[in-house]
């Protein structure tokens, strides 16, 4: 297997695939370090190292690790390499490949695996804004979920990604400030995955969770890849 992603054909596996994949079997285990309870109120971390300080830990999620995604499994290094056939779309884009909402000061990405085979991986994004930079985001995600139920197409440099629908849902447990939702269908081979994306604001940070079930799409099974609630209740419990 190449590390350059396929694009999301009948003839290829699908970016997600290699992403989910990649995302289970290596990277570098990562287990943040919580806040200092001696932190002062006047010093502060910077938002990069706040973000790592939020991010769940390993004994959080059952023990599962909370790996690094690698560079050379992304579908792109930022948003400004993201072209879409409906603009409207774009929040979906990026929030279900683990790029950054509107303009944050800091974003960090890890992902939580079982390591069995068939268990969905889920992916959290952190992201942290400047005051009042935050609900914005998640109010254009949401208009979005709505606008482009019919699907859209998003590419970058040689990968594509069709999503043939997009529907809001019920949130895992509505939490934070706002929470955002949805599901959304992908095609590959003729058969159907289901993937989930949820969203939660809480107070300047923004956590974004998305799931995907690459061992079955890579082996050509229809999947539903339902978000992990423990891992998405625990994350949500450090940044509230």
């Amino acid at each position: 297997m190449t590390k350059k992603r396929a694009a999301l054909t009948t003839a290829a596996l699908s970016a997600f695939c290699l992403t989910a994949l990649t995302a289970c079997s290596g990277g570098d285990s990562d287990a943040p370090d919580k806040p200092s309870a001696s932190t002062s109120p006047t010093r502060q971390a910077d938002p990069a190292t706040r973000l790592t300080q939020l991010m769940v830990t390993p004994a959080e999620v059952g023990g599962h690790p909370v790996k690094v995604v690698s560079d050379d499994f992304l579908f792109a290094a930022s948003p400004s390499e993201v072209t879409l056939d409906k603009a409207a779309c774009a929040p979906l884009a990026y929030a279900m490949n683990q790029l950054p909402l509107g303009k944050p000061l800091a974003n960090l990405t890890r992902v939580v695996s079982t390591g069995r085979t068939n268990d969905a991986a889920t992916y959290i994004t952190l992201a942290t804004y400047a005051p009042g930079g935050s609900a914005s985001p998640l109010t254009d995600l949401a208009k979005a979920a709505t606008t482009c139920h019919g699907g859209f197409t998003a590419k970058a440099k040689n990968s594509s990604s069709t999503y043939t629908s997009v529907a809001a849902e019920q949130p895992t447990a509505p939490a934070g400030d706002q929470t955002v939702a949805f599901k959304s269908t992908i095609a590959v081979g003729g058969v159907t995955h289901t993937l989930h994306t949820e969203a939660v604001r809480a107070g300047d940070v923004v956590a974004v969770y998305f799931s995907v079930n690459g061992m079955a799409i890579a082996n050509g099974r229809p999947s539903d890849a339902k978000l992990t609630p423990a891992v998405v209740n625990a994350q949500n419990a450090r940044i509230r």
